[in-house]
């Protein structure tokens, strides 16, 4: 069997989703084909319909994560872009006040995180990686406390990974932080949409997160929820215009707009409150049990796969919909390939953006690893598909079908 005459099946959901919600594509050409104007910008009627959209999106969003003032969300490109705003604008505002600046992070993290924090070296800001269990990939809440220093101004912490789908204690690390004064910034990138994020329970002051994965809306869009209180630490980090106080050469102070300066992404953020209409109308409760069960699903049948070692945690309650795979039989482009090709599955090979996540478990200087997500459109039918795949493109008998 080829990947031409085999349904091509979609796993690469970490990555960004697909099928989209149903309703994301009408809602967006509509848009399109209309008066395209931008919030805050005029006084006419398209205006004040582009602004009653974007203030349902960040209401949509409020009520998924238990957030309160919609005017706390701050509309971004990505999960990167809310996350860089969280990491820079804390840092720039501690330095403004003369103060020392460190960061804790884990070794689970993506390189949204890294890279800013290696970045700030230059402006001498320090960060601590925690180290994660080479097995499972869970982080020890006692170590996170263990790393603050009366210096550290942010706690920066991935919910769950996207290598190997490990979930973070986050009430436990948010209670720690709690104990220390101590912000903690939580990147939702595989969470959100998928599993239940309750900012309050967990203990989170600021969640970043992206639109166009769990979520199900358009490329391009994101979001960072700010508790209210935090503000004077988090300096804008992108400043210029923002329809709101055009009298004054300064940033206004007002929430969202203190963030968001230049014109929306209004096609996306349409195409994302479609989307979260369509969940809320599902019922997010039963999309997250939905998703819970096919994880758990999907991960026994991997392991029934004794030609592949999956990373992360062997306990579904422990993880999201995310599972990287290793064999001995090729390597994890290969694999790729051959998934591909041979059974029409498209999953995604190599690092993911995270080389202190496959450094962890080992496989690092392998070229990382294969990697198989769901969304909330995979069927069983799907994941049956992938694990025959992979069960036969890593057999003894597969050895020759992708030369080495």
């Amino acid at each position: 069997m080829t990947g031409e005459s085999s349904p091509r099946r979609y796993f690469d959901n970490a990555a960004t989703s697909w099928p989209k919600a149903p309703s994301v594509a009408p809602a967006t050409h509509a848009w399109l084909e209309g008066i395209t104007a931008s919030p805050g910008r005029g006084a006419y009627h398209e205006v004040g319909r582009a602004a009653a959209v974007m203030a349902r999106c960040r209401q949509g969003l409020c009520s998924l994560i238990g957030g309160g003032d919609p005017n706390q969300i701050v509309l971004t490109l990505n999960c990167t872009d809310a996350l860089s705003l969280a990491i820079e604008g804390t840092a720039r505002s501690a330095r403004r006040q003369g103060r020392a600046v460190h960061i804790v992070t884990t070794d689970m993290d993506h390189n949204s995180v890294l890279r800013p924090l290696r970045d700030l070296e230059a402006d001498g800001v320090r960060s601590t990686r925690v180290p994660a269990d080479p097995v499972t990939g869970l982080v020890d809440p006692r170590d996170v406390a263990a790393a603050v220093t009366k210096d550290t101004r942010l706690v920066a912490i991935n919910h769950g990974s996207n290598v190997s789908g490990s979930i973070q204690p986050l009430a436990e690390i948010g209670a720690a932080c709690r104990r220390a004064g101590v912000p903690l910034l939580v990147d939702a990138a595989q969470t959100i949409g998928h599993r239940d994020v309750d900012v309050d329970s967990m203990g989170i002051d600021l969640l970043a997160f992206p639109g166009h994965k769990g979520l199900l809306g358009p490329l391009g869009t994101g979001g960072l929820w700010i508790r209210p209180g935090h503000t004077a630490d988090l300096a804008p980090v992108r400043l210029g215009g923002t329809g709101s106080r055009s009298e004054l050469d300064v940033q206004p102070t007002t929430m969202p707009d203190r963030y968001e300066s230049g014109s929306h992404n209004m096609p996306g953020i349409v195409g994302l409150d479609a989307a979260l209409q369509w969940i809320l109308s599902e019922d997010p409760d039963t999309v997250y049990r939905r998703d819970s069960e096919l994880t758990a699903f999907m991960l026994e049948r991997l392991l029934m796969v004794d030609t592949v070692s999956v990373l992360g945690p062997t306990d579904p309650d422990h993880r999201c919909g995310v599972f990287s795979v290793v064999t001995d039989t090729c390597t994890p482009a290969q694999l790729a390939e051959r998934m591909e090709a041979h059974h029409g599955i498209l999953g995604r090979h190599g690092i993911h953006c995270a080389p202190a996540a496959h450094r962890t478990f080992g496989t690092l200087q392998a070229g990382g690893a294969f990697r198989l997500s769901i969304g909330p459109m995979t069927t069983l039918e799907d994941v049956e598909a992938a694990v025959d795949g992979l069960a036969q493109a890593t057999s003894c008998t597969s050895r020759v079908a992708v030369p080495a």
